[in-house]
């Protein structure tokens, strides 16, 4: 009965969806005021339904409810609670239902919270969420409904993909949810502004927090999944370019222009018609990780669907909503109108640098990612693009941006003077030649580009917090006076330098783990000992131990340095009953500037076994930076701007001529 419930309440989701969808925007363009009131409750109530049929769906996971198809194919009785829990979205069509579920709850929170939006722009954005949210209703209830009877239910379920079955994995596709489906709201406010045919400062500050809330969650998202793949598949890795991967990261990319374009917006009235592009862009090409995904063109551990029907709806509707948002754009972008003008050299064109090099960095990742696709579907040929094209082509455009970086938020508005800027940065020039010169002698047989990007990370970081010094006048005025405009500066600002820290920190984390990593593979017996870098490793022996769903091989090291005991390690491979799949859980001992990392394998028969051991330098500031990065978006958020959002247009001002223009 309760699948059932959760069928139906996805039936009236649907039609107040299409309600959502139709009559506010018939309303706004007619000035029907009581069709343009019902956006909000519209939203309100699928929210409400589609939360319904969610519970429903966690419900039957939990109780083990072997009945339904997706718990039988997902869930096992001996499951712990956590993973009965994450095996609702461990699948295509729970995680299809969680999609939707988010894309209802930013619709809802617009509904509730957009109170100081015009009333017309509020009912247009709400009815673009409508709309798409009509599309995957649709989806998952013609072709991938959750709710699914067993005639004969067994009296056990399958189980859920083991590399699943961990905590990162459990909260990586909610965090990645929220970013995709976020973004939603930027091509909402979007649409709705080409249709209403104006585009203001006010606007750009009513999409931006939309959009870097999104942007926070799309990195949790995607530093969850890269710590993941870190511990989990024991090859120490932190990302492998694979085509899911930059399924996520390109709209990260984009939606990071997003939000410096929208500054531009907000302060200078700008950028216009460039910004409702990438608006459009960033959500299109969340669409297409979707299509990626399920729609069975690819194997991935990522991958849910591999049923090609599905993806020739996602397809279609893929090709509907950005077919027809381009073509809105092609139709009303022209007359978007930009307000001032500005020198290449000022913080306006400083940003436009920023633009330019992410939406290029994004699609030359789109080109290595579909053209495989592309040339398997037109020839049957099968070819691999990977990390040696990415390195070559991304790493090179991310170059100028991150040294631009550190000297963009030093120029003026409208015209800057790029002197006066680098002369405000030659401390941090200073220390950059004394990291670059002591990581050479330090690592003097290093490659020489690790040193160049140990030296870029850290300009970056030294000059983001000489520009917030600068804000605040460090030792040019009083500690009080400088207290004081510490305590007057916009913590969108605070946001600022800590994002551009974090991205520092992440350079030189990347840096550190590709230039410097050591690693050492051999069959060890008990009693024997391996040296890689500064440690010893002498393996005490390897036993079997059970677990609530599985049986492992468990190996003890103890690891010591220059003959001083240190740590003991307990590395594990899992062996679970219902999967003939093996997992690898590596021991990680974590230090300040470098991880020892280590695996066992299966025995060799002889009384060896397997073994697998790293030293990777300062890899932990690569998640290190990206969580700095997310507190410093989450602090700009609490920015009051951003809270209480732009002046509300007064009510006279939004006529039925302005709605029709």
């Amino acid at each position: 009965m309760i699948a059932e419930i959760g069928h139906y309440a996805l039936m009236l989701a649907l039609v107040l969806a299409i309600v959502q969808g139709t009559l506010p925007l018939i309303g706004a363009q007619t000035g029907i005021d009581s069709w343009v009131a019902v956006a909000r409750p519209a939203a309100l109530g699928q929210l409400f339904f589609i939360a319904v049929s969610f519970a429903a769906l966690t419900y039957a996971f939990v109780v083990s409810d072997f009945s339904v198809a997706a718990v039988v194919k997902n869930s096992h009785s001996a499951k712990p609670m956590l993973y009965k829990i994450s095996g609702v979205w461990g699948n295509h069509e729970g995680s299809l239902l969680l999609w939707i579920l988010i894309l209802a709850t930013f619709g809802g929170a617009v509904a509730a919270f957009g109170r100081n939006l015009p009333p017309y722009l509020r009912a247009r954005v709400l009815s673009v969420q409508g709309l798409i949210g009509v599309g995957f209703l649709l989806f998952i209830l013609l072709t991938s409904t959750p709710f699914e009877r067993v005639l004969n239910p067994p009296a056990d379920g399958n189980g859920l993909n083991p590399l699943l079955q961990d905590p990162g994995l459990a909260f990586h596709p909610p965090f990645l949810y929220l970013g995709y489906v976020g973004f939603s709201m930027a091509f909402s406010f979007a649409i709705a502004a080409l249709i209403e045919g104006r585009v203001d400062p006010a606007w750009a500050r009513w999409v931006r927090p939309w959009t870097l809330l999104a942007w926070c969650f799309l990195t949790i998202g995607i530093a969850l999944g890269s710590w993941w793949a870190y511990y989990e598949l024991g090859w120490g890795g932190w990302g492998f370019w694979d085509p899911v991967e930059n399924a996520s990261f390109m709209p990260w990319l984009l939606g990071t222009a997003l939000l410096h374009s929208s500054i531009v917006v907000e302060k200078r009235d700008t950028l216009k018609a460039w910004t409702i592009l990438l608006a459009i862009l960033t959500f299109s090409l969340s669409l297409l990780g979707t299509f990626i995904v399920r729609s069975g063109v690819l194997t991935s551990v990522h991958a849910f669907a591999t049923d090609p029907e599905r993806g020739v709806f996602i397809l279609a509707f893929l090709a509907v909503v950005v077919g027809g948002s381009l073509l809105l754009f092609a139709m009303r972008g022209p007359a978007l109108k930009s307000g001032g003008l500005f020198s290449p050299i000022s913080r306006e064109g400083a940003l436009v640098l920023n633009n330019l090099l992410l939406t290029t960095a994004c699609a030359t990742v789109l080109l290595g990612t579909l053209y495989p696709l592309f040339l398997d579907a037109l020839t049957g040929e099968k070819v691999s693009v990977g990390p040696p094209y990415f390195n070559a082509t991304f790493v090179p455009l991310m170059v100028p941006l991150f040294v631009a970086l550190a000297a963009g938020p030093m120029l003026a508005w409208k015209r800057g003077d790029l002197g006066g800027a680098m002369a405000r940065l030659k401390f941090a020039f200073a220390l950059t030649v004394i990291v670059a010169l002591g990581t050479w002698y330090m690592r003097t047989g290093g490659p020489v580009l690790a040193v160049f990007g140990m030296a870029l990370g850290i300009w970056l970081v030294a000059g983001s917090v000489l520009e917030w010094a600068g804000r605040l006048k460090l030792f040019a005025i009083s500690p009080a006076d400088s207290w004081r405009r510490l305590r007057g500066l916009p913590r969108a600002a605070h946001g600022m330098t800590l994002a551009h820290i974090g991205v520092g920190i992440v350079i030189m984390g990347i840096t550190g783990v590709q230039s410097w990593t050591e690693e050492s593979a051999k069959v060890m017996r008990p009693g024997e000992t391996i040296s890689i870098g500064e440690y010893d490793l002498t393996l005490k022996g390897a036993r079997t131990v059970e677990g609530p769903n599985y049986s492992a091989l468990r190996g003890t090291f103890d690891v010591s340095s220059e003959g001083k005991y240190i740590t003991t390690m307990e590395p594990e491979t899992r062996s679970f009953r219902t999967s003939t799949m093996t997992t690898t859980e590596a021991a990680i001992r974590p230090t300040l500037t470098s991880d020892l990392y280590a695996v066992i394998g299966d025995p060799d028969g002889k009384g060896g076994y397997a073994t697998r051991f790293y030293v990777k330098p300062l890899v932990h500031w690569i998640w290190t930076g990206s969580m700095i990065m997310v507190l410093g978006g989450f602090v700009s958020l609490s920015d009051r701007r951003h809270r209480v959002g732009a002046p509300a247009r007064s009510r006279s001002t939004v006529t039925l001529k302005e709605a029709n223009a």
